[in-house]
């Protein structure tokens, strides 16, 4: 008997140790997007326009204008940020060699945000 409750016990403890705990911080619905009236003129050949779009930034939102830049790569195509089902979606690019992320490190380099990072 001793045995069958030391079993028990041992594998009762397994499950409670091997269970995940999960921790997220929700900020809500984004605001809606800004009216841009005027889109700036494209700076050359092979530059795409996004849209600009709010992102996460700690606890709360911040606003990314829209830009002109160039794919990370040929084939590239650039799928937007979206809120859906109580989360939120980064931006990223997609294509041929796979997704690609927008890393908003990279803002400063106003000319070619994402392109030839990949």
């Amino acid at each position: 008997m001793k045995r069958a409750i030391l079993g028990l016990a041992f594998v009762m403890g397994s499950t409670i140790l091997s269970g995940q705990i999960s921790v997220g911080v929700r900020i809500g619905t984004p605001p809606a997007p800004r009216v841009v009236r005027v889109q700036p003129r494209s700076p050359g050949a092979g530059f795409v326009w996004i849209d600009g779009y709010w992102y996460p930034n700690g606890r709360r939102y911040a606003w990314h204008d829209g830009y002109w830049t160039r794919p990370p790569y040929a084939s590239a195509r650039w799928i937007g940020p979206r809120y859906e089902g109580g989360m939120f979606y980064q931006g990223y690019w997609e294509g041929d060699r796979g997704r690609f992320d927008h890393d908003h490190r990279w803002d400063r380099d106003r000319r070619n945000r994402d392109y030839d990072r990949h």
